[in-house]
């Protein structure tokens, strides 16, 4: 049994607008066993946290740990041995940014969760879809005009973000052995996108049958489908057929966002992503045709996030960045703090991202019974948001699962 026993923590979770009296936080075997003023443990392992915010590890909703470039037709051809390399390193920045929890939205397989787990690879705890499911022309489909080649491997590639599948029962196949490989939720491809060359914005991709059946094989298994969705009527489509997430949502109508907040649908937008594309998405290798999408659904989505605030819908935390451009996974702090409370953008990777991911009170919190994933950082990010950005330099403790992956020595 191993102990530990933090003091003078004055937690930030998102949840109020102002950081907690200083409270002591026990942890026993990588759990939270105890949070209050006076807690106690007998151990020899003792921080003392005075001066700092004490934070959960922080959840990005969105990644893809396998992008190890922009250029995702080029990616998914890449060896699997160097993607998984490459992406060791990915994930390793991750967790020294604070993220100690992710979730993949098209990729990561569960070797990759495995080597993370058994500490193999240095990263965050791994929420994993596996290879999100498109259409022959749709997102994911890298071949472009005039390239017919069979792309039946890309199941069977790390490094491609999804798989083609046609019709019900190929629909239904996909989704099974998604599922069987170790999937813990279902992604589907549900409209157009701005990485793959030949579907535009608010392309219907999938025919409500085939949205229909992943739904109902994911509910079978006691689990869910979301939808990469841009376009309103691609989102209320989508809805209509049993999806339980959002991700993007980025030309969602009022009415679809009054919709979602009545019905508890989360919406995980991911912003950065497309203020990063826009000022170096060619730089990073992102095809031109694909440079030329940004325009369609940057400034939407930037003014959709006070909206979906106003409404109580419930948002994650999402940076959707590829290959180089994920060293910006922070940049989505500041910049949905133009546009809504600091307690609120905390919160999206907190409290609101463990409600994404169906694991409250195991992550985003720092109370009894959940995982001991907890940041210090030498400020309060509800005054400066930009105090969780640059790398974690502003993070003198790391800790995942009870471990400490990051300690500055004058702690």
């Amino acid at each position: 049994m191993t102990i530990a026993l933090l003091r003078n923590a004055r937690i930030v979770d998102g949840t109020a607008p102002e950081p907690t009296e200083p409270m002591a936080i026990v942890i026993e075997d990588g759990i939270i066993r105890e949070v209050s003023p006076n807690a106690t443990a007998t151990t020899d392992e003792v921080l003392d946290l005075q001066g700092l915010t004490v934070m959960p590890g922080l959840v990005d909703c969105h990644v893809h740990v396998i992008a190890t470039t922009a250029n995702l037709g080029l990616n998914a051809a890449l060896p699997s041995s160097l993607v998984a390399a490459r992406s060791s390193v990915l994930m390793r920045d991750m967790l020294m940014r604070g993220f100690t929890t992710v979730r993949d939205l098209g990729g990561a397989d569960r070797g990759l969760q495995l080597a993370v787990d058994e500490g193999a690879f240095l990263g965050p705890r791994l929420v994993i879809c596996g290879k999100a499911l498109s259409q022959t022309g749709g997102h994911t489909d890298y071949r472009g005009p005039y390239d017919n080649r069979d792309v039946s491997w890309y199941a069977q590639s790390l490094g491609a973000m999804g798989r083609n599948c046609d019709g019900v029962p190929e629909v239904q196949r996909a989704v099974r052995e998604e599922l069987k490989n170790g999937a813990q939720f279902v992604k589907a491809m549900a409209d157009g996108g701005v990485s793959s060359p030949s579907d535009p914005v608010g392309y219907l991709v999938f025919s409500v049958d085939e949205l229909r059946a992943m739904v109902e094989i994911a509910k079978g298994f006691g689990t869910y489908a979301t939808g990469h969705l841009y376009a309103d009527e691609a989102i209320v489509r989508a809805l209509d057929c049993g999806f339980e997430c959002i991700e993007h949502g980025n030309l969602i109508s009022d009415a679809t966002i009054a919709r979602v907040a009545r019905d508890g649908i989360p919406v995980v937008p991911t912003n950065i992503t497309y203020d990063i594309l826009a000022k170096s998405g060619a730089k990073f290798g992102l095809p031109p045709e694909s440079v030329a999408k940004i325009a369609d659904v940057r400034e939407a989505g930037l003014e959709k996030l006070e909206k979906m605030h106003a409404a109580g819908v419930i948002m994650g935390y999402g940076s959707d960045l590829l290959g180089g451009m994920q060293t910006e996974q922070s940049g989505e702090f500041p910049l949905r703090g133009r546009y809504i409370p600091a307690d609120a953008v905390i919160r999206s990777a907190t409290t609101d991202a463990a409600k994404v991911l169906r694991m409250e009170g195991r992550i985003g919190t720092i109370a009894p019974g959940a995982f001991a994933d907890i940041i210090a950082v030498d400020g309060n990010p509800l005054e400066d948001l930009d105090l969780l950005t640059k790398q974690g330099a502003h993070m003198p403790l790391i800790m995942k699962g009870g471990v400490a992956v990051k300690k500055a020595e004058s702690l």
